[in-house]
């Protein structure tokens, strides 16, 4: 990654959150050198486009101006931090899946898959505006996730699987997503392809109840 993007993010995993105001004076310490914020918005966007960063609120300048844009990280940054969770949790699914007979395995990841759905607060809305929502609730938290309507209906579309180095070829996770997809959509998806089976992505179709 460039260098200036991985201080940027050194800097808000510091912080929590920061403007681009306080990105820029805390670039300037570091470096000793006059950085601007129009440089410190382009590495932002960036870095948003990534799916690293999210804008949470506004925050009014001390100073004249227009309220700024408060930035923190999302769940996708953290893999650039060192970290031991991934070898935790498989170690957690292997405890699992060998004192646990499967069907509890799947009660206890059910159970995780609607906190999350919970945790994503997508409201009662139209299909459409939920699959909006729920790419964007994906996307944050590693799957890089888009949507398309074609005439069988919705096709959703995740690139990525942020368990991939956990799961270890068990099926208790995959499953796992089908049960988060279901909770954010309200609808029963219908897989049709894994990335773990050589898949481009995981891909799961969505049926149009309008026609």
């Amino acid at each position: 990654m460039q260098q200036t993007r991985r201080s940027i993010l050194d800097i808000l995993r510091r912080r929590g959150q920061a403007t681009v105001d306080d990105i820029v004076e805390d670039l300037r310490q570091q470096r000793g050198d006059a950085i601007t914020s129009v440089t410190v918005r382009h590495h932002l966007n960036i870095l948003q486009e990534e799916g690293l960063l999210a804008t949470q609120e506004m925050r009014r300048r001390s100073t004249p101006g227009r309220p700024q844009h408060v930035y923190a990280l999302t769940d996708k940054a953290q893999t650039y931090f060192p970290n031991n969770y991934q070898r935790l949790a498989q170690g957690l699914l292997h405890e699992l899946e060998k004192h646990v007979p499967p069907e509890g395995v799947n009660v206890i990841l059910e159970g995780v898959a609607q906190q999350m759905a919970v945790d994503a607060s997508i409201s009662d809305a139209p299909l459409p505006e939920r699959l909006t929502m729920a790419v964007e609730y994906l996307s944050n938290h590693g799957y890089e996730a888009v949507w398309e309507h074609t005439e069988a209906g919705y096709m959703l579309h995740t690139s990525n699987c942020p368990y991939h180095r956990v799961a270890n070829g068990s099926e208790a996770l995959c499953e796992m997503d089908m049960r988060l997809i279901a909770s954010l959509l309200g609808v029963v998806p219908r897989r049709l392809a894994r990335l773990s089976t050589g898949g481009e992505s995981c891909s799961y179709h969505i049926p149009d109840n309008r026609h």
